[in-house]
């Protein structure tokens, strides 16, 4: 498996943040993002997760809730990364994929995106 420090990595999420569109990062509303080493014991081989409730189905009801949560899996991208652009290339396709959850958006269209 690639090696990179948890700091290195946890640079390239906030990278792949920085990189997100501002008429688009302004969109994402009451988010937490998270990296974590690994995917809890137990759970689906993930490289990312997103946990909350999707733009799409927010109404008048919600207030006062916590975050959203977006969390990226470090050993499980770096598993599967052979080179450090590989890494860099992965981290970004993650935190997109979790970001357009936020925004409603199904796995099936993400995958014909590309970003599956």
């Amino acid at each position: 498996m690639l090696e990179m420090s948890a700091q290195e990595f946890e640079d390239l999420v906030a990278e792949a943040l920085d990189e997100i569109p501002d008429e688009l990062a302004r969109l994402v509303d009451n988010v937490v993002f998270v990296v974590e080493d690994d995917v809890p014991a137990g759970e689906e081989p993930l490289l990312g997760l997103y946990e909350g409730v999707p733009l799409t189905e927010r109404g008048s009801w919600y207030s006062g809730v916590l975050p959203d949560r977006i969390t990226i899996y470090r050993r499980q991208i770096l598993a599967i990364c052979e080179t450090e652009d590989d890494v860099v290339d992965e981290v970004h396709i993650t935190v997109v994929h979790e970001i357009a959850h936020h925004f409603g958006i199904d796995d099936d269209r993400l995958h014909e995106l590309g970003y599956g």
